[in-house]
C-alpha cells in the first residue's frame, strides 16, 4: 500500500528566515506554496527521492498555528505515498485505526491527502498523499 516516504514535515514560525537557514544547511531549494485549505504556506527542499517541507501558518486557528502554540518549531508529520488513498482510509477505518481525515483533502501541489491521528502512530502525525495522475513518479 505505501509506496516509499515522500517529505518530512517541519512547522516553523518565520517561512523565510527558515528557507534562508535551510539554504545556508545546504539543502537544495524547490519552492514555496500556499495551500489556502490547510491554512498553511510551505517551503520545499529536495532531498533524493524525498523532500523536506517547511510549513509557516497563515491563519491563527490553523493546525500549524496550534502545533506551534502547543511543542513550538520542529517535526509535524511524516508523509507517505500511497497508490489509492481511499483504499488506504479504508482499510485504517477496517481496522478500527483512529484518523484525523475520514477522506482525503486537497494538499499542496494538488495531490489528494489525509492524516492518521498521532495517538495511532506512538505520536507521529502520518500524513498519506495519493498524488495526482499528471505526475509522474
Amino acid at each position: 500500500m505505501m509506496k516509499k516516504i515522500d517529505h518530512i514535515g517541519i512547522a516553523v514560525p518565520e517561512l523565510d528566515a527558515a528557507i534562508e537557514q535551510y539554504q545556508t544547511l545546504g539543502f537544495d531549494f524547490d519552492h514555496v506554496e500556499e495551500v489556502p485549505e490547510q491554512k498553511v504556506k510551505t517551503a520545499f527542499f529536495e532531498l533524493g527521492d524525498a523532500h523536506v517541507e517547511l510549513l509557516e501558518a497563515t491563519e491563527p486557528d490553523s493546525a500549524i498555528a496550534k502545533f506551534l502554540g502547543k511543542r513550538g518549531p520542529g517535526i509535524h508529520h511524516i508523509c507517505v505515498e500511497v497508490d489509492d488513498i481511499e483504499a488506504a482510509l479504508a482499510e485504517y477505518r477496517a481496522a478500527g485505526v483512529r484518523l484525523v481525515n475520514e477522506e482525503p483533502v486537497i494538499g499542496a501541489g494538488g495531490h489528494r491527502v489525509a492524516f492518521v491521528h498521532p495517538k495511532a502512530t506512538h505520536g507521529v502525525l502520518l500524513e498519506l498523499l495519493e498524488r495526482r495522475s499528471t505526475d509522474a513518479d
